[in-house]
């Protein structure tokens, strides 16, 4: 008898954190007030597994993270396609 052991990596985690989802909301009111260091700051804050989210959940409606922070320094609404 074989006992072989498999590893298999965890999916990275679906949950957005708290903390991230504040740094979010803080770095579009910084590009919606013209203030790109403050925007950067926050985003430059928000860890990996909650980027990944935030990228998971924007694609799965059609959209990307960058046309968000586009549309937001540009005071402008978000379109994204329906399926």
């Amino acid at each position: 008898m074989c006992n072989a052991i498999t590893t298999t990596s965890a999916p990275a985690s679906s949950s957005i954190s708290l903390t991230a989802a504040g740094e979010l909301r803080d770095a579009l009111t910084a590009l919606q007030r013209g203030n790109a260091p403050v925007a950067v700051s926050a985003l430059m804050a928000i860890d990996s597994d909650s980027w990944a989210a935030m990228e998971a959940r924007l694609a799965a409606v059609g959209g990307d993270l960058r046309e968000m922070l586009e549309a937001a320094s540009d005071n402008t609404a978000v379109r994204l396609p329906l399926h």
